[in-house]
Protein backbone atom coordinates (compact mmCIF):
# COMPACT_ATOMS: atom_id res chain seq x y z
CA UNK A 1 0.00 0.00 0.00
CA UNK A 2 1.27 3.49 -0.94
CA UNK A 3 2.24 5.77 1.88
CA UNK A 4 -0.07 8.30 2.02
CA UNK A 5 1.50 11.87 2.20
CA UNK A 6 -0.39 15.46 2.78
CA UNK A 7 1.54 18.56 1.79
CA UNK A 8 0.39 21.66 3.17
CA UNK A 9 1.35 24.87 1.51
CA UNK A 10 2.39 25.07 -2.52
CA UNK A 11 5.24 27.05 -2.51
CA UNK A 12 8.80 26.09 -3.36
CA UNK A 13 9.10 24.02 -0.14
CA UNK A 14 5.82 21.47 -0.68
CA UNK A 15 7.43 21.57 -4.19
CA UNK A 16 10.80 20.84 -3.40
CA UNK A 17 9.33 18.12 -0.76
CA UNK A 18 7.22 16.22 -3.20
CA UNK A 19 9.54 16.13 -5.92
CA UNK A 20 12.36 14.95 -3.61
CA UNK A 21 9.79 12.02 -2.50
CA UNK A 22 9.01 11.13 -6.24
CA UNK A 23 12.60 10.83 -6.67
CA UNK A 24 12.97 8.22 -3.69
CA UNK A 25 12.04 4.67 -4.14
CA UNK A 26 9.17 4.76 -2.01
CA UNK A 27 5.90 3.94 -3.04
CA UNK A 28 3.61 7.29 -2.38
CA UNK A 29 0.83 9.55 -3.25
CA UNK A 30 1.06 13.04 -2.60
CA UNK A 31 -1.66 15.53 -1.73
CA UNK A 32 -0.64 19.28 -1.93
CA UNK A 33 -3.36 20.94 -0.05
CA UNK A 34 -3.01 25.02 -0.53
CA UNK A 35 -5.66 27.45 1.23
CA UNK A 36 -5.60 29.78 -2.12
CA UNK A 37 -6.89 28.37 -5.47
CA UNK A 38 -3.33 29.33 -6.97
CA UNK A 39 -0.08 27.02 -6.39
CA UNK A 40 3.67 28.46 -5.89
CA UNK A 41 3.26 30.55 -3.16
CA UNK A 42 6.01 33.09 -2.86
CA UNK A 43 6.76 32.24 -6.73
CA UNK A 44 3.57 33.38 -7.71
CA UNK A 45 2.90 36.17 -4.96
CA UNK A 46 6.16 37.06 -3.09
CA UNK A 47 8.84 37.15 -6.03
CA UNK A 48 8.67 40.99 -7.85
CA UNK A 49 6.47 41.38 -10.95
CA UNK A 50 9.41 42.57 -12.38
CA UNK A 51 11.56 39.19 -12.64
CA UNK A 52 9.59 36.99 -14.52
CA UNK A 53 13.02 34.90 -14.66
CA UNK A 54 13.18 33.80 -11.39
CA UNK A 55 9.23 33.21 -11.91
CA UNK A 56 10.12 30.23 -14.66
CA UNK A 57 10.73 27.81 -11.46
CA UNK A 58 6.76 27.19 -11.62
CA UNK A 59 7.06 25.62 -14.60
CA UNK A 60 9.39 22.78 -12.88
CA UNK A 61 7.17 22.62 -10.36
CA UNK A 62 3.98 22.24 -12.46
CA UNK A 63 5.77 19.04 -13.92
CA UNK A 64 5.81 17.76 -10.24
CA UNK A 65 1.97 18.23 -10.29
CA UNK A 66 0.89 16.35 -13.24
CA UNK A 67 2.77 13.67 -11.99
CA UNK A 68 -0.05 10.58 -11.80
CA UNK A 69 1.55 10.33 -8.42
CA UNK A 70 -0.17 13.61 -7.22
CA UNK A 71 -2.91 15.28 -6.77
CA UNK A 72 -3.45 19.49 -6.12
CA UNK A 73 -5.83 20.45 -3.82
CA UNK A 74 -6.68 24.08 -4.15
CA UNK A 75 -9.18 26.77 -2.28
CA UNK A 76 -8.65 24.28 0.25
CA UNK A 77 -7.78 26.03 3.85
CA UNK A 78 -6.26 23.97 7.13
CA UNK A 79 -8.47 25.32 9.81
CA UNK A 80 -10.95 25.67 8.10
CA UNK A 81 -12.00 23.35 5.95
CA UNK A 82 -9.87 20.58 7.15
CA UNK A 83 -8.30 20.22 10.87
CA UNK A 84 -5.07 19.38 10.96
CA UNK A 85 -5.87 16.23 13.58
CA UNK A 86 -7.80 15.42 10.40
CA UNK A 87 -5.27 15.56 8.12
CA UNK A 88 -2.92 13.62 10.94
CA UNK A 89 -6.01 10.41 10.93
CA UNK A 90 -6.14 10.35 7.22
CA UNK A 91 -2.85 10.37 6.31
CA UNK A 92 0.32 8.46 7.50
CA UNK A 93 2.47 11.68 6.72
CA UNK A 94 2.08 15.54 7.15
CA UNK A 95 4.26 17.93 5.65
CA UNK A 96 3.83 21.87 6.98
CA UNK A 97 5.21 24.09 4.37
CA UNK A 98 3.01 26.97 4.72
CA UNK A 99 6.08 29.24 4.97
CA UNK A 100 6.05 32.91 7.21
CA UNK A 101 3.35 34.80 5.60
CA UNK A 102 3.45 37.50 8.48
CA UNK A 103 5.19 40.90 9.05
CA UNK A 104 7.57 41.59 11.51
CA UNK A 105 7.21 45.04 13.34
CA UNK A 106 9.82 47.34 13.98
CA UNK A 107 8.41 47.93 17.55
CA UNK A 108 9.11 51.92 18.01
CA UNK A 109 6.18 54.56 18.99
CA UNK A 110 4.24 55.36 15.83
CA UNK A 111 4.14 52.10 13.90
CA UNK A 112 0.22 52.07 14.13
CA UNK A 113 -0.18 55.48 12.47
CA UNK A 114 -1.69 55.47 8.63
CA UNK A 115 1.26 54.90 6.08
CA UNK A 116 2.73 52.28 7.95
CA UNK A 117 2.91 49.22 6.46
CA UNK A 118 4.76 45.59 6.45
CA UNK A 119 6.88 44.42 3.64
CA UNK A 120 4.71 41.27 3.05
CA UNK A 121 1.47 43.33 3.00
CA UNK A 122 2.74 45.63 0.32
CA UNK A 123 4.91 43.51 -1.42
CA UNK A 124 1.34 41.15 -1.59
CA UNK A 125 -0.61 44.46 -2.82
CA UNK A 126 1.55 45.03 -6.09
CA UNK A 127 1.64 41.41 -7.03
CA UNK A 128 -1.90 40.85 -6.63
CA UNK A 129 -2.15 38.76 -3.69
CA UNK A 130 -5.98 37.79 -2.76
CA UNK A 131 -5.18 38.81 1.03
CA UNK A 132 -3.92 42.00 0.14
CA UNK A 133 -5.95 43.64 -3.07
CA UNK A 134 -7.93 45.73 -0.55
CA UNK A 135 -4.53 47.20 1.07
CA UNK A 136 -4.98 50.51 -0.62
CA UNK A 137 -1.90 52.31 0.02
CA UNK A 138 -1.40 55.81 0.51
CA UNK A 139 1.51 56.65 -2.04
CA UNK A 140 0.63 60.72 -2.55
CA UNK A 141 3.97 61.38 -0.93
CA UNK A 142 7.33 62.45 -2.34
CA UNK A 143 9.18 60.53 -0.11
CA UNK A 144 9.37 56.77 1.17
CA UNK A 145 11.61 55.14 3.98
CA UNK A 146 12.25 51.51 3.61
CA UNK A 147 13.49 50.28 7.04
CA UNK A 148 15.81 47.23 6.09
CA UNK A 149 18.66 46.12 3.42
CA UNK A 150 17.66 42.95 2.01
CA UNK A 151 16.09 42.08 -1.52
CA UNK A 152 12.78 42.36 -0.18
CA UNK A 153 13.61 46.34 0.70
CA UNK A 154 15.37 47.13 -2.72
CA UNK A 155 12.37 44.69 -4.67
CA UNK A 156 9.68 47.32 -2.85
CA UNK A 157 12.18 50.25 -3.61
CA UNK A 158 13.08 49.47 -7.21
CA UNK A 159 9.00 48.28 -8.17
CA UNK A 160 8.51 52.06 -6.70
CA UNK A 161 10.86 53.87 -9.05
CA UNK A 162 10.33 52.18 -12.04
CA UNK A 163 9.00 53.79 -15.30
CA UNK A 164 5.92 52.36 -16.66
CA UNK A 165 7.76 51.08 -19.85
CA UNK A 166 10.14 49.43 -17.71
CA UNK A 167 6.98 47.52 -15.68
CA UNK A 168 5.38 47.24 -18.82
CA UNK A 169 7.00 43.34 -18.95
CA UNK A 170 5.91 42.46 -15.56
CA UNK A 171 2.65 41.15 -14.38
CA UNK A 172 1.59 44.00 -11.75
CA UNK A 173 -2.04 44.60 -11.20
CA UNK A 174 -3.65 47.45 -12.88
CA UNK A 175 -5.07 48.60 -9.94
CA UNK A 176 -1.42 48.89 -8.39
CA UNK A 177 -0.15 50.52 -11.42
CA UNK A 178 -2.99 53.15 -11.41
CA UNK A 179 -1.31 54.10 -7.67
CA UNK A 180 2.00 53.99 -8.67
CA UNK A 181 2.12 56.15 -11.62
CA UNK A 182 -0.20 58.90 -9.61
CA UNK A 183 2.48 59.03 -6.95
CA UNK A 184 4.23 62.23 -6.50
CA UNK A 185 7.19 60.11 -5.22
CA UNK A 186 10.82 61.65 -6.25
CA UNK A 187 12.67 59.93 -3.29
CA UNK A 188 13.20 56.52 -1.48
CA UNK A 189 15.49 55.91 1.35
CA UNK A 190 16.89 52.47 2.05
CA UNK A 191 17.67 52.00 5.66
CA UNK A 192 19.79 49.78 7.19
CA UNK A 193 20.81 49.24 10.99
CA UNK A 194 24.11 48.41 10.14
CA UNK A 195 26.47 48.76 8.13
CA UNK A 196 27.09 48.04 3.42
CA UNK A 197 29.19 44.68 4.75
CA UNK A 198 26.23 43.25 6.63
CA UNK A 199 23.43 44.33 4.17
CA UNK A 200 21.59 41.14 2.95
CA UNK A 201 20.80 41.76 -0.54
CA UNK A 202 22.69 39.76 -3.74
CA UNK A 203 24.89 41.66 -5.91
CA UNK A 204 22.42 41.39 -8.59
CA UNK A 205 19.30 42.67 -6.85
CA UNK A 206 21.87 45.53 -5.80
CA UNK A 207 22.84 46.59 -9.76
CA UNK A 208 19.95 46.29 -10.79
CA UNK A 209 19.37 49.70 -8.89
CA UNK A 210 22.17 51.31 -11.24
CA UNK A 211 20.86 50.53 -14.39
CA UNK A 212 16.97 52.30 -13.88
CA UNK A 213 16.11 54.82 -17.03
CA UNK A 214 14.66 57.50 -14.45
CA UNK A 215 16.24 56.73 -10.90
CA UNK A 216 20.01 57.08 -9.58
CA UNK A 217 20.73 55.20 -6.74
CA UNK A 218 22.49 57.70 -3.80
CA UNK A 219 25.40 56.59 -1.61
CA UNK A 220 27.51 58.70 1.07
CA UNK A 221 31.23 56.96 0.72
CA UNK A 222 31.93 57.88 3.74
CA UNK A 223 29.62 54.95 4.95
CA UNK A 224 31.62 52.57 2.51
CA UNK A 225 34.57 50.98 4.88
CA UNK A 226 37.97 49.96 3.34
CA UNK A 227 37.28 46.25 3.07
CA UNK A 228 34.96 43.68 4.34
CA UNK A 229 36.96 42.14 7.23
CA UNK A 230 37.67 38.46 7.49
CA UNK A 231 34.50 36.45 6.36
CA UNK A 232 34.81 32.54 4.44
CA UNK A 233 35.57 33.02 0.90
CA UNK A 234 31.91 32.23 -0.60
CA UNK A 235 30.20 35.43 1.74
CA UNK A 236 33.77 37.21 1.12
CA UNK A 237 33.18 37.31 -2.67
CA UNK A 238 29.43 38.48 -2.34
CA UNK A 239 30.18 41.41 0.32
CA UNK A 240 32.94 42.84 -1.65
CA UNK A 241 30.46 42.78 -5.35
CA UNK A 242 28.30 44.58 -3.30
CA UNK A 243 30.87 46.67 -1.66
CA UNK A 244 32.32 47.30 -5.37
CA UNK A 245 28.90 48.41 -6.46
CA UNK A 246 28.03 50.85 -3.78
CA UNK A 247 31.32 52.73 -4.55
CA UNK A 248 30.35 52.68 -8.09
CA UNK A 249 27.00 54.18 -6.36
CA UNK A 250 28.59 56.56 -4.42
CA UNK A 251 30.79 57.81 -7.15
CA UNK A 252 28.40 59.07 -9.44
CA UNK A 253 27.97 62.71 -9.95
CA UNK A 254 24.50 64.32 -10.06
CA UNK A 255 22.22 63.02 -12.94
CA UNK A 256 19.20 64.18 -14.72
CA UNK A 257 17.07 61.60 -13.47
CA UNK A 258 13.62 62.42 -11.80
CA UNK A 259 14.37 60.02 -8.96
CA UNK A 260 16.35 58.80 -6.15
CA UNK A 261 17.30 55.76 -3.98
CA UNK A 262 19.13 57.08 -1.07
CA UNK A 263 21.07 53.71 0.78
CA UNK A 264 21.44 54.73 4.31
CA UNK A 265 23.26 52.54 6.57
CA UNK A 266 24.40 52.94 10.26
CA UNK A 267 20.48 54.44 10.80
CA UNK A 268 18.40 52.97 13.58
CA UNK A 269 14.66 53.98 13.60
CA UNK A 270 13.41 54.87 16.76
CA UNK A 271 10.08 56.47 16.04
CA UNK A 272 7.91 57.23 13.17
CA UNK A 273 6.72 60.88 13.17
CA UNK A 274 3.28 62.73 12.87
CA UNK A 275 -0.51 62.89 13.63
CA UNK A 276 -2.63 60.23 12.56
CA UNK A 277 -0.45 59.43 9.28
CA UNK A 278 3.05 59.29 9.07
CA UNK A 279 5.29 62.83 8.25
CA UNK A 280 8.37 61.59 8.53
CA UNK A 281 10.69 58.76 10.57
CA UNK A 282 13.20 59.87 13.47
CA UNK A 283 16.66 57.33 13.58
CA UNK A 284 19.72 56.89 15.48
CA UNK A 285 23.16 57.02 14.55
CA UNK A 286 24.57 53.53 15.04
CA UNK A 287 28.27 52.22 14.95
CA UNK A 288 28.96 48.28 14.48
CA UNK A 289 30.18 46.42 18.15
CA UNK A 290 30.59 42.61 17.65
CA UNK A 291 28.18 42.29 15.20
CA UNK A 292 25.30 44.73 16.70
CA UNK A 293 23.97 47.92 16.06
CA UNK A 294 24.64 50.03 19.09
CA UNK A 295 23.40 53.43 19.21
CA UNK A 296 25.64 56.61 18.79
CA UNK A 297 23.24 58.88 20.86
CA UNK A 298 23.07 60.84 17.80
CA UNK A 299 19.53 61.48 15.79
CA UNK A 300 18.31 62.64 12.20
CA UNK A 301 15.00 62.71 10.89
CA UNK A 302 13.89 61.74 7.00
CA UNK A 303 10.89 63.40 6.41
CA UNK A 304 8.08 61.40 4.26
CA UNK A 305 4.90 60.12 4.27
CA UNK A 306 4.97 56.70 3.64
CA UNK A 307 7.07 53.89 6.23
CA UNK A 308 7.57 50.58 4.77
CA UNK A 309 9.39 47.51 6.97
CA UNK A 310 10.97 45.18 5.17
CA UNK A 311 13.09 43.33 8.28
CA UNK A 312 11.86 39.94 7.69
CA UNK A 313 8.47 38.03 7.81
CA UNK A 314 7.48 35.26 10.47
CA UNK A 315 5.23 32.24 10.93
CA UNK A 316 2.05 32.45 13.20
CA UNK A 317 0.57 29.49 15.44
CA UNK A 318 -0.42 26.38 13.74
CA UNK A 319 -3.58 24.84 15.75
CA UNK A 320 -2.58 21.38 16.79
CA UNK A 321 1.34 21.82 16.21
CA UNK A 322 3.79 23.08 18.74
CA UNK A 323 5.38 26.46 17.99
CA UNK A 324 8.32 28.23 18.76
CA UNK A 325 7.01 31.79 19.67
CA UNK A 326 10.60 33.16 20.25
CA UNK A 327 11.69 31.59 17.08
CA UNK A 328 8.18 32.12 15.57
CA UNK A 329 8.45 28.47 13.78
CA UNK A 330 7.13 24.88 14.52
CA UNK A 331 8.98 23.09 17.44
CA UNK A 332 10.51 20.82 15.12
CA UNK A 333 14.27 18.46 15.16
CA UNK A 334 15.54 18.92 11.93
CA UNK A 335 12.38 18.51 10.14
CA UNK A 336 10.52 16.20 12.32
CA UNK A 337 7.81 17.50 14.83
CA UNK A 338 5.88 14.70 15.90
CA UNK A 339 5.41 10.91 14.58
CA UNK A 340 3.92 11.57 10.89
CA UNK A 341 4.30 15.14 11.22
CA UNK A 342 6.99 17.38 9.72
CA UNK A 343 7.77 20.91 8.59
CA UNK A 344 9.82 22.08 5.57
CA UNK A 345 11.00 25.37 4.81
CA UNK A 346 10.50 28.58 6.35
CA UNK A 347 8.15 27.46 8.93
CA UNK A 348 10.77 24.92 9.84
CA UNK A 349 13.68 27.17 9.87
CA UNK A 350 12.94 30.77 9.68
CA UNK A 351 12.83 33.19 6.58
CA UNK A 352 16.05 32.88 5.49
CA UNK A 353 18.04 31.81 2.01
CA UNK A 354 16.63 31.93 -1.65
CA UNK A 355 14.45 29.88 -3.52
CA UNK A 356 16.81 26.97 -3.78
CA UNK A 357 17.09 26.59 -0.24
CA UNK A 358 14.23 25.18 0.57
CA UNK A 359 15.62 22.37 -1.64
CA UNK A 360 17.53 20.56 0.94
CA UNK A 361 14.42 20.93 3.45
CA UNK A 362 12.62 19.03 1.33
CA UNK A 363 15.40 16.18 0.78
CA UNK A 364 15.70 15.84 4.38
CA UNK A 365 12.07 15.59 4.96
CA UNK A 366 11.51 12.59 2.37
CA UNK A 367 14.50 11.15 3.17
CA UNK A 368 12.28 10.86 7.09
CA UNK A 369 9.07 10.40 5.63
CA UNK A 370 10.83 6.97 3.83
CA UNK A 371 12.28 5.77 7.32
CA UNK A 372 9.61 6.21 9.31
CA UNK A 373 7.09 4.86 6.66
CA UNK A 374 8.25 1.51 4.79
CA UNK A 375 4.59 1.34 3.44
CA UNK A 376 1.39 2.77 3.85
CA UNK A 377 -1.47 1.98 6.50
CA UNK A 378 -3.89 4.99 6.52
CA UNK A 379 -5.98 5.77 3.37
CA UNK A 380 -5.22 9.26 2.58
CA UNK A 381 -6.80 10.20 -0.93
CA UNK A 382 -10.07 8.78 -0.69
CA UNK A 383 -10.51 9.45 2.73
CA UNK A 384 -9.56 13.00 2.06
CA UNK A 385 -11.93 13.50 -1.09
CA UNK A 386 -14.53 11.91 1.05
CA UNK A 387 -14.29 14.56 3.40
CA UNK A 388 -14.47 17.47 1.30
CA UNK A 389 -17.51 15.66 -0.63
CA UNK A 390 -19.29 15.44 2.78
CA UNK A 391 -18.72 19.73 3.82
CA UNK A 392 -19.12 20.97 0.50
CA UNK A 393 -15.64 22.57 0.03
CA UNK A 394 -14.95 23.51 -3.69
CA UNK A 395 -11.88 22.68 -4.09
CA UNK A 396 -10.03 23.51 -7.17
CA UNK A 397 -7.59 20.63 -8.60
CA UNK A 398 -4.60 21.44 -10.56
CA UNK A 399 -6.35 20.98 -14.34
CA UNK A 400 -8.58 23.78 -13.20
CA UNK A 401 -5.44 25.92 -11.70
CA UNK A 402 -4.37 25.54 -15.45
CA UNK A 403 -7.57 27.40 -16.92
CA UNK A 404 -7.10 29.93 -14.53
CA UNK A 405 -3.53 30.07 -15.50
CA UNK A 406 -4.99 30.20 -19.32
CA UNK A 407 -7.11 33.06 -18.81
CA UNK A 408 -4.70 35.50 -17.00
CA UNK A 409 -2.43 34.94 -19.92
CA UNK A 410 -4.77 35.68 -22.46
CA UNK A 411 -6.07 38.38 -20.78
CA UNK A 412 -2.64 40.20 -20.83
CA UNK A 413 -1.61 42.49 -23.25
CA UNK A 414 1.63 42.04 -24.40
CA UNK A 415 4.45 42.38 -23.25
CA UNK A 416 2.67 41.90 -19.78
CA UNK A 417 3.01 37.90 -19.25
CA UNK A 418 -0.29 37.77 -17.35
CA UNK A 419 -3.07 39.80 -16.07
CA UNK A 420 -3.49 38.13 -12.69
CA UNK A 421 -7.03 37.70 -10.91
CA UNK A 422 -6.13 39.06 -7.67
CA UNK A 423 -9.72 37.85 -5.77
CA UNK A 424 -10.71 34.44 -5.23
CA UNK A 425 -14.28 34.83 -6.18
CA UNK A 426 -12.70 35.81 -9.98
CA UNK A 427 -10.68 33.10 -10.15
CA UNK A 428 -13.59 30.69 -9.55
CA UNK A 429 -15.55 32.79 -11.58
CA UNK A 430 -13.27 31.76 -14.13
CA UNK A 431 -14.31 27.85 -13.86
CA UNK A 432 -17.91 28.20 -13.23
CA UNK A 433 -17.95 30.10 -16.79
CA UNK A 434 -16.12 27.42 -17.85
CA UNK A 435 -18.51 24.97 -16.56
CA UNK A 436 -21.63 26.66 -17.86
CA UNK A 437 -19.92 27.15 -21.32
CA UNK A 438 -19.50 23.01 -21.12
CA UNK A 439 -22.94 22.80 -20.28
CA UNK A 440 -24.49 24.44 -22.90
CA UNK A 441 -22.26 23.24 -25.53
Amino acid sequence: MPVSVAIVGSGPAGFYTADALLKSDADVRIDIIERLPTPFGLIRDGVAPDHQTTKKISAKFGHTALRDEVRFYGNVKVGRDVGLAELRRIYDAVVLCVGAPLDRALHIPGEDKSGVYGSAAFVGWYNGHPDFRDLDPDLNTSAVAVVGVGNVAIDVARVLVKTKAEMAASDLPEYADRVIRASPLTDVHVLGRRGPVEAKFTNVELREMGRLEDCVPVVDPAQLPDGVGDLPDRDLRLKEKNLATLREFAGRGSEDKAKRVHFQFYAAPVEILGGDRVEGLRLERTRIDGGRAVGSGEFFTIECGVVIAAIGYRAGPIEGAPFDADRHIVSNADGRIDEGLYAAGWIMRGPTGVISSNRADGVTVAERIRADFPQGIKPGREAFDTLLGERAVRHVSYAEWQKIDAAEVGNATPPAPRRKFVTIKEMLAVLDDTAARRSVG
